[in-house]
């Protein structure tokens, strides 16, 4: 299944959506059983979801962004905070000028910490945009879907980003993950120092645990949770 939206201008005109989300991701190391694009595939996955229960516009992934922790890693390319922020607000003004006035940040990578303050930005008048899933949403899917890990062991091409594509997208999931297991809990100055000095394999967290079962589970968990940000949105 693509993991690009499959719709045309009819549609959109027909569908007339107040609400759209932009799925971001990021194009960075995942160990030996995951690839590059994993965090950029996991957004499109929940967006596509959220579309397909909610009359939300889904839009094309931004698939390069803030991934400096693991900037020797090869294959890893990141941009800077700044034009994260610029990419963004540029979208959320063309969204408005077609009629489209808010808009969800689908995020699945736990490094683009500018996501917060591009949302507080953005609400200053009224509610417009959200940040989703955030910690809560993460963690509740976590609980419902018997996730044995925590989100804070488990950060890296761990047992739940295994488990989401061996249920959404399992041709994305190479051998391995079944022993590739890495347990770094204390990580005082992953942001001086970055993931290198924490794993030698880039994972943090347990892909053993993983199975397409709690993939499926995590994802409902987030669906259903997503019907708040809307409320909160005045949708």
């Amino acid at each position: 299944m693509s993991l690009l939206p499959n719709i045309t201008t009819v549609d959109v005109q027909d569908q007339a959506p107040s609400v759209a989300v932009l799925p971001i991701g990021s194009y960075e190391q995942h160990g030996a059983h995951l690839p590059l694009v994993t965090d950029t595939a996991i957004a499109c996955v929940i967006a596509r979801e959220l579309a397909a229960a909610y009359p939300v516009l889904s839009l094309p992934p931004i698939s390069i962004a803030c991934s400096h922790e693991h900037g020797t890693w090869a294959g890893t390319v990141s941009i800077s905070a700044r034009t994260l922020h610029a990419v963004i607000t540029d979208v959320a003004s063309s969204l408005e000028a077609s009629g489209v006035r808010k808009l969800v940040l689908v995020n699945a990578h736990g490094g683009n910490y500018v996501l917060s303050n591009i949302v507080q930005e953005a609400n200053l008048v009224e509610p417009r945009m959200s940040l989703f899933p955030q910690g809560r949403e993460w963690n509740r899917a976590r609980e419902f879907a018997g996730l044995t890990s925590t989100a804070h062991d488990d950060m890296h091409a761990g047992e739940i980003e295994t488990s989401i594509l061996l249920h959404a997208e399992p041709d994305l999931v190479r051998p391995g993950y079944e022993t590739a297991d890495h347990n770094a809990p204390d990580r005082p100055f992953l942001l001086t120092l970055g993931m290198k000095a924490y794993t030698e394999t880039g994972v943090i967290g347990f892909p053993s645990r993983a199975t397409a079962t709690k993939g499926k589970a995590v994802l409902e968990s987030l669906v259903g949770g997503f019907a708040q940000h809307l409320k909160a949105l005045g949708e």
